[in-house]
This record gives structure tokens, C-alpha cells and sequence, in this order.
């Protein structure tokens, strides 16, 4: 969507809105990438949550990083809004543009498609894609590359001190922001415990301080040899620790939530969970090799186009259905072939 207030070939500022959440961030880097391609001379800003900016900070694509608390001013040649709801729509109206483009969320499909079983999506295509579209005016050239992340040596130092450094390493992002997102901490511990039974390998448990009590529940349900050789950071790492930790490994088992985006950054293979979500609402691993794990064809999936803390139907069965061996035999197979 394009609207206009005047019209400019030469574009020399431009301001990209996206203030949440994790992986959404992490999946405009492909488009900060080739506006930074299409237009090298341009200065280009980011507006972003507060707790969200250590994502892009270091980014080779940006000149300044803005956040929705200290927002930019002035004059944008060229606005690309990819969050397209009232706040960003507030800060649109709060400067002067030359030209604006919006991300269409497409929410109608997703709503049909939860409510109805209707789907008019037709491919999962991703929500890169969905974000390129809304410029496509501009007929900015794509790539084959993923998506991008940056971290300081500091960040790769931490990476390094934590777990066994002579071991493979499988991150384990464990946690989700709703309950039909998450894999239960028991199958986690049983695919973790499988894992260990026979195989060297460093587990690293990820997660922020509101998974804290999930890894817990994990790391109670294992044996005391097990336990031993996992490494819990849950809520003891930055986003940018974080980052640096899954680059490190060798693999990433995980729920459909931001860290596992952060992994595709780094060309991870990805063992991904899907409960509630589907892969037509975009989000799927970009540009890096992944095995999914979902219960097919389940009339209630999806339930929600965003999660629930509940399972409506009360039997959990898109999580609860997918068997802890059949992930910890894949996740074996490809260690083992490394």
C-alpha cells in the first residue's frame, strides 16, 4: 500500500517502522538488506521497542535506531511502516513523508482461516515476502539470502564460556509467548534425556525470565547424569548473548517463537514444534533447512492466528500428539551424520 504526500525519485532518508516482537524484527532484516542494496547512499533509520533495539543496533544497513518512546522527527523522503497499527500510524502522522508504504497484515485470511478452515493464503509464503510486497512500487531487487543478526565479541565470549567446549551443541528454545505454542517441559525433558542417553552432546536450555519456571520443570524431570550436562540460561542472557549462543551451535530444537528465528539468522538446522500455529501465516524458518513436527490435518488447527493460553478443545492434542521419540530419533540422526 502506497500513499502519498508529493512524489520524490531521489530518495535520501527513509524510515523503517517495526516496534515488535523478536522474530518479526528479525524478519525485516532481509528488507533493511535490500533497501540498503537499492538505495547506498540513502540514510536509512529504524523505530523499534526499547527492548527490542540490541536486534538491530548493529545492523551495516542502518544510520540511526529510533525507539517508539523517543521517536524520530522531521522529514522522511521514503516511510516504510511494517507494523501498520494505530501507534505506527500516530508516528506516520507525526512526521512529514514523501511517500509511504504499509505492510498488509493479511488478518482477514488469518481470521477465515482460524474460524472456518477456509484457507486463501494457498503457499506459506513468508512474512519476508509479505514485508517485500508492500514495497514492491519500488521495484527493489530481492535476494537468496536469510535473515541477519549482529553481536559483539563480548557476545561471542559469552557464547564460548558457557557449556563443554568440546562437545556438539543443541540449543533447546523451549519456551513461547501462549500455551498452544509451547511443547510441554515433560516432552522436552524426555526428548532432551533420549538425546543424552546416546549421544556427547552440551544442551543448552534458552529462554527470558519469563521461562525461567519452564526450565525448571525441564530440568526437574531429567535424571541427575542428565542434568549435569545441561546449561540453563533461561532469563541470564541478553538478546545479543543469546544470539551469539545459537550461532555457536550445531543445531536448535524449538517451539515457533522469536529464538528460533534468531536461529534461522545464522543458517541453523532447526528441529521446529508447531502446536497452534500453521505455516500459512508466514512464519515459518527463512532461508535455512529445518524438520517441522506438527499434527496434520487436526480439525481444530489452527485455533488461533497468534496462540492461546489455553487449548480451547481441552485435549492439547496439536502438542500432546507430536511423540517425543520420533523428535529425538530425528534430532539423533542428524547428529550422528554430522
Amino acid at each position: 500500500m502506497v500513499l502519498q504526500k508529493g512524489t520524490t525519485e531521489n530518495i535520501r532518508t527513509i524510515l523503517v517502522i517495526r516496534f515488535s516482537s523478536i522474530g518479526d524484527i528479525v524478519l525485516t532484516t532481509p528488507v533493511l538488506r535490500r533497501l540498503r542494496a537499492a538505495y547506498p547512499e540513502a540514510s536509512i533509520d529504524f523505530c523499534i521497542k526499547s527492548p527490542f533495539v540490541s536486534l538491530v543496533e548493529g545492523s551495516p544497513y542502518l544510520n540511526a535506531v529510533y525507539t517508539s518512546d523517543a521517536p524520530p522527527r522531521g522529514h522522511y523522503d521514503l516511510v516504510v511502516d511494517l507494523q501498520n497499527n494505530l501507534r505506527s500510524r500516530s508516528l506516520v502522522q507525526s512526521i512529514s513523508y514523501h511517500q509511504l508504504y504499509r505492510y498488509h497484515k493479511q488478518n482477514w485470511k488469518k481470521l477465515l482461516l482460524v474460524r472456518t478452515g477456509l484457507n486463501l493464503f494457498g503457499t506459506a509464503e513468508s512474512v519476508v515476502d509479505r514485508y517485500m510486497a508492500a514495497i514492491e512500487d519500488r521495484q527493489i531487487a530481492g535476494d537468496d539470502k536469510g535473515c541477519e543478526l549482529w553481536f559483539t565479541e563480548d557476545d561471542r565470549n559469552f557464547a564460548v564460556s558457557v557449556g563443554s567446549g568440546n562437545e556438539r551443541r543443541l540449543a533447546v528454545c523451549f519456551g513461547a509467548n501462549h500455551l498452544t505454542k509451547r511443547y510441554p517441559p515433560g516432552k522436552f525433558a524426555s526428548v532432551i534425556e533420549s538425546l543424552l542417553s546416546e549421544l556427547k552432546l552440551s544442551v543448552l536450555l534458552l529462554g527470558g525470565t519469563e521461562d525461567v519456571e519452564q526450565a525448571d520443570e525441564i530440568l526437574a524431570a531429567l535424571s541427575v547424569n542428565a542434568v549435569s550436562r545441561v546449561v540453563n540460561l533461561a532469563g541470564k542472557s541478553s538478546l545479543t548473548e543469546s544470539a551469539a549462543v545459537l550461532e555457536s551451535c550445531d543445531a536448535v530444537l524449538t517451539n515457533d517463537t522469536g529464538l528460533m528465528h534468531m536461529a534461522s539468522a545464522f543458517g541453523k538446522q532447526l528441529f521446529v514444534l508447531f502446536g497452534s500455529s500453521v505455516g500459512e501465516f508466514g512464519f515459518l524458518p527463512y532461508h535455512t533447512s529445518y524438520c517441522m513436527f506438527e499434527v496434520a490435518d487436526l480439525p481444530c488447527r489452527p485455533c488461533s492466528h497468534i496462540g492461546k493460553d489455553h487449548c480451547p478443545k481441552g485435549h492439547f492434542k496439536c502438542m500432546m500428539d507430536i511423540p517425543e521419540q520420533a523428535v529425538a530419533e530425528k534430532i539423533s540422526d542428524y547428529f550422528k551424520n554430522l
